[in-house]
């Protein structure tokens, strides 16, 4: 085969078919429009129906957990995977340091056979594969996978003698991106439904809160630094002010819910009638488990409470299921 055609851009049929994915933002406090909601009258149809000809178009889950909190509070249920699916490209890029990869949003059962594709379209010979251990070696460039920082996610990496081939990472990110644009978006959803979302956890520690993550500490940042610098925008809200790759951690311009959910009774009495954000730093360390462990830490002159404290943690883990 010409060396010249190596690791051109594969242009397949797919490219050519679009599909159009909603993409809604992050929303806070929506919490009241489910507690005033009104339950409609149903829709009742005739007894003389035939009964095999009718069924639930969108039929509603049983809910799995209660939504009532202990202080009597409703809170919203988080979406399933199936709604949070279109919010992310199938294949995107990752770098820390001097690492470089790609991040597929898709099980590695999934991953595997279209990297497999893509070897024999390059027309590379395969030396050695081995699903089990995540690891496709040809000719031209070794293939590796791993499970993502993010539940549901596959990192995808391609070396050559040890060092990241470029080539071969772009030829792949076309090649993958071309072919997401016909995957069934629901298909891709409910495989990352069946995945359980252990791999990132809250978990109470003495009087506040910390995020568990199952992978190491600079895959975590590189995908936080990600998530954060693209979510993190919005000016005294919530806005990514430091990250220090060095000390593993992040400083956030944060306002916390106990602040934004401030009565005008409670702002006019207050020393401070504006609602303000704090300064508060994320910390990554290793836990005891050998998980990644994220605290929150307090930098401002406000009092934070284990509820913000947990309240910002299930924003950030968001980001990571």
């Amino acid at each position: 085969m010409n060396p010249a055609l190596k690791w051109m851009p594969l242009v397949v049929s797919v490219a050519l078919v679009t599909a159009g994915c909603a993409r809604d933002g992050y929303f806070h406090d929506r919490n009241i429009d489910y507690a005033d909601a009104e339950q409609g009258r149903p829709l009742v149809l005739p007894e003389t129906r035939d009964q095999s000809r009718y069924r639930d178009i969108m039929p509603v889950p049983e809910a799995r957990d209660e939504f009532v909190a202990s202080d009597g509070r409703f809170r919203a249920p988080r979406p399933d995977a199936v709604a949070r699916g279109g919010q992310r490209d199938f294949v995107e890029r990752r770098e820390s340091g001097g690492d470089r990869w790609l991040l597929v949003n898709a099980d590695a059962g999934d991953v595997w056979p279209r990297i497999e594709d893509f070897s024999r379209r390059q027309g590379l010979s395969v030396t050695d594969s081995s699903p089990q251990r995540g690891v496709l070696a040809t000719s031209e460039a070794t293939f590796t996978l791993q499970p993502g920082v993010r539940s549901g996610a596959t990192e995808v990496r391609c070396e050559q003698g040890g060092a990241i081939h470029t080539q071969c990472l772009d030829a792949l990110n076309d090649f993958l991106t071309a072919e997401s644009r016909t995957a069934s978006a629901s298909a891709l959803a409910t495989q990352r439904a069946q995945q359980q979302e252990e791999s990132v956890r809250l978990e109470r520690s003495d009087d506040s809160w910390q995020l568990l993550l199952a992978a190491d500490m600079e895959r975590t940042w590189a995908e936080l630094d990600y998530q954060l610098s693209r979510n993190f925008t919005r000016e005294n809200r919530e806005l990514l002010l430091e990250s220090d790759e060095a000390n593993r951690d992040f400083l956030l311009e944060y306002m916390t819910a106990s602040e934004r959910n401030r009565g005008a009774f409670s702002i006019v009495f207050s020393p401070d009638v504006r609602q303000t954000a704090q300064w508060l730093r994320l910390s990554l360390d290793q836990a005891p488990g050998g998980e990644t462990r994220v605290r929150v830490i307090n930098e401002s002159d406000k009092d934070l409470t284990a509820d913000d404290t947990r309240e910002l943690l299930d924003r950030v883990a968001a980001l990571l299921r």
